[in-house]
Order: C-alpha cells, then sequence, then structure tokens
C-alpha cells in the first residue's frame, strides 16, 4: 500500500475541519482510509462546548481505531459505535439534541486480501479505480436532491438535517450509520482508491474541469496536494457567484445560493496494489 493525504484550510484565520487518515494494517496486507468533514454550523448556538475540530478529530479517531481492531464488525457497525463513543466524550457537557450539534461527512474505506468494503455519508467522495483505469465515484447524493428554496432557509434545511425524507451526517445518534451508502468491492478489481471532501471535489462538480477519472489521473500524477493547487488556483479566478454543496455551508441558506471561495479541501490516494 502506497498513501499520501492533503489538506487545506479554507481560511488561515478558521481552523480545518476536516480530517483525514491512511493506514496499513501489517497483519493482513490490508489498511483503511478515513475521512471526515466538518459540518460549519451556522452563526448562533449548537448546544456544544466544542469546536468542530474537537469532533472531527474524536470521531475520526475512533473510526481509525475501529477500522484496524474490529474485522468482525461491518463499516456501519463501525461509525454506529464511533459516533457512540463521541457522543459520550461529551454528552455530559452539551445538547446532543441540537439539531447542529457537531457533525460530519464520513467517507470510510478497509481492505483484506479478499475484498474493499465501502461507507459514504452525505457529500463527501470516494472514487474506486479498477485494473483497467475504470473509475467509479461512490456517492451519497440525498442532500442534491433538497431543493433550492429549501435550502436558502436556515430552518427549512434544519428540519431535513438527520431527517427521513432529507439529508443525513454523523452528529450524536449511532443510528444514522444504518442510512449511510455501503458496499463491498473484490480486492482484484480495486487498483487504487480515493477520498475527497466536497472542498476537493469541485474540481469536478463544481468547475468542470473534467470528471471522476481525469480527478483520479490527476491524484495518480500530481498527488493529493497536486489537485488541491489546481482547485485553489480555480477559486483564485472564480467571482465565487457559483453554487456550492455543503451541508453546513452557512453561505448556501437564508440567502442566495453563493458559494466559500475557499473551502476546506481534504484529498487522499491510496494505491492498494502496484501497476
Amino acid at each position: 500500500m502506497r498513501s499520501e493525504v492533503a489538506s487545506l484550510p479554507g481560511s488561515p484565520e478558521r481552523p480545518n475541519e476536516d480530517w483525514a487518515a491512511a493506514v496499513p494494517s501489517t497483519s493482513d496486507g490490508g489498511g483503511a482510509v478515513v475521512l471526515l468533514d466538518g459540518v460549519t454550523p451556522p452563526v448562533g448556538d449548537d448546544g456544544c462546548v466544542h469546536t468542530v475540530p474537537w469532533f472531527t478529530a474524536r470521531l475520526g479517531g475512533a473510526l481509525t481505531e475501529l477500522s484496524g481492531s474490529r474485522r468482525d464488525m461491518s463499516l456501519s457497525e463501525i461509525l454506529s459505535l464511533a459516533i457512540r463513543r463521541t457522543a459520550d466524550a461529551h454528552r455530559d457537557t452539551c445538547d446532543l439534541s441540537h439539531v447542529r450539534t457537531p457533525q460530519a461527512t464520513v467517507v470510510l474505506a478497509r481492505w483484506d486480501e479478499t475484498r474493499v468494503e465501502h461507507l459514504v455519508l452525505s457529500d463527501s467522495v470516494l472514487l474506486l479505480e479498477a485494473p483497467d483505469g475504470t473509475v467509479r465515484a461512490v456517492l451519497d447524493d440525498r442532500l442534491d436532491r433538497v431543493p433550492d428554496e429549501v435550502r436558502r432557509s436556515l430552518e427549512a434545511t434544519d428540519r431535513l438535517r438527520n431527517r427521513a425524507g432529507g439529508f443525513f451526517t454523523a452528529a450524536a445518534d449511532p443510528a444514522v450509520a444504518a442510512r449511510a451508502v455501503t458496499g463491498t468491492t473484490p480486492r482484484a478489481r480495486v487498483r487504487a482508491l480515493a477520498a475527497l471532501t466536497d472542498g476537493a471535489s469541485r474540481w469536478v462538480d463544481l468547475f468542470g474541469e473534467g470528471d471522476w477519472a481525469d480527478c483520479f489521473g490527476v491524484l495518480r500524477e500530481e498527488g493529493p496536494a497536486g489537485l488541491l493547487r489546481r482547485v485553489r488556483a480555480l477559486e483564485a479566478r472564480s467571482d465565487g457567484g457559483a453554487p456550492g454543496r455543503g451541508p453546513g455551508d452557512d453561505a448556501r441558506v437564508g440567502g442566495p445560493r453563493r458559494w466559500k471561495l475557499h473551502d476546506d479541501a481534504t484529498a487522499v490516494y491510496a494505491e492498494l496494489w502496484d501497476r
């Protein structure tokens, strides 16, 4: 396994709310990738004394540890347990029932000698490259199904946050793990994989510089840092008027759909076997 991780904050004045790890398993030739995109809450009370980076670090650490140590558990079960552990860490100090309690999108991938498992929750992206170069994107598109008129209202968006008919993120309810997009692919059919937060996937789904296969080609040739440099260059040339995608982007609700000029952006690339 060869892996690379790159992450850039959206602003030097704000902490990076993304979290990522790529870890090998020495016991079975496998490994795991964990990627979180913390949801930036709108200005105001969210019922929690902790920051979003605190939450993503806690949840990401639990997911990484459990992905390696609990091979007997599915990725959905691992996400459920990690959410429970993270909630327990601040249940006594915070109102975890608040609709805007700290939360994050999730990408998990885990593999051994025979299979590659995956899990995607909300609008981060997992890319799987086959030996013939074909790239498959694993997406959770429920946020994209929410009508624009709903997303212009903070209150209307909150009514669909982690609700049936709306969209889901990892917050304080372990049951949300059952809502994730999951699947398994034979190891022989996955040569490499990549995980992107929506700040990195802008290269495809906002700026339209290529499709997912083209994006994977950039990752393979230039690494995650190269993709992020390309995104920042495109953002610098833009006027900031294009629509955004993120579930926690407070620039998208309560007014015209405009996107943050720069968002936290993280990309993970892992080769499972030599080309």
